[in-house]
């Protein structure tokens, strides 16, 4: 199992929007809407890389509202 932390930046105002859709999708384990440089942070967890960039490429920048995203892999030490 792969997880990620995904930072997004969205327009002004769809923070709330955005993570409520992105919450919906399959293999999101949890998106809150936050303050500072990003405005919704997801966790997301999936297969394997490939189908980790599937999800953030093919649904999750598929979002209405989301400017930017940066995906950071979770590892374990």
């Amino acid at each position: 199992m792969v997880q990620a932390y995904i930072l997004i930046q969205t327009e002004v105002g769809k923070a709330a929007a955005v993570a409520e859709a992105i919450s919906k999708l399959e293999g999101v384990a949890q998106a809150e809407d936050v303050t500072g440089p990003y405005d919704v942070i997801v966790r997301a967890e999936a297969k394997s890389v490939d189908e980790l960039g599937k999800l953030v490429v093919a649904r999750i920048q598929g979002v209405d509202g989301i400017t930017r995203t940066l995906t950071c892999p979770v590892v374990h030490l």
